[in-house]
């Protein structure tokens, strides 16, 4: 509250003059500056100024938070990780690339494998080569004939028919995906979030 004074200050004559009139608005400041105020009391000034400041930073974490909130988009446009791939009988025996998938169906008799087209080392589509001659590989224990190779066209990975990386810049085998059959129609259905071994196979 302001003092006595300046209280009383208000009630004086109008100054003649613009000096007057700021000598006086200058005495009321000093004098309500002056004041000596109880603990816990705060200045009209003081209350004003933090209330400004408070509005602003207010302000501006509505806006950082609306700008961060865009970054986030509420619709994913990612293709379904779980899709069908066709009947099992319209698949011929070895491997068919499934371009937009970026996948290798593989049907061996009555059984099935999906294996990823994408290098392990910078994400690449893979190439499969058939193999002029049979190559006897010795891996995981046990020896095979294999007829084809995967061969990375970008940074010269190279993978068994199996997967396996052997040559080049490939930390790690190509992926296995899960297969199994849809219920109401019998197709087949690829699961790119399960990844499994390498010995896994689907018997239809």
């Amino acid at each position: 509250m302001k003092s006595v004074k300046s209280w009383l200050s208000k009630f004086r004559a109008k100054p003649a003059t613009e000096a007057e009139r700021f000598e006086q608005i200058k005495a009321e400041i000093l004098a309500d500056e002056a004041e000596p105020r109880t603990e816990g009391t705060t200045s009209r000034r003081k209350f004003l100024a933090r209330l400004g400041v408070g509005a602003t930073l207010t302000a501006l974490t509505g806006q950082a938070f609306a700008y961060l909130r865009a970054l986030k988009p509420n619709v994913l446009y990612e293709e379904p990780q779980r899709f069908k791939v066709g009947a099992a009988d319209q698949f011929s025996e070895g491997g068919k690339f499934l371009e937009d998938k970026r996948l290798f169906v593989f049907k061996d008799r009555n059984t099935f494998y999906a294996v990823s087209a994408t290098c392990t080392h910078l994400g690449c589509t893979v190439k499969m080569q058939k193999l002029n001659q049979k190559k006897r590989v010795k891996m995981r224990g046990r020896e095979f004939d294999e007829q084809y190779e995967f061969h990375c066209p970008c940074h010269g990975s190279k993978y068994y028919g199996d997967g396996t990386n052997y040559a080049g810049p490939a930390p790690r085998p190509l992926d296995y995906f899960k297969l199994e059959v849809a219920p109401d129609d019998g197709q087949l259905i690829v699961d790119m979030d399960q990844i499994v071994d390498q010995n896994f196979r689907l018997t239809v």
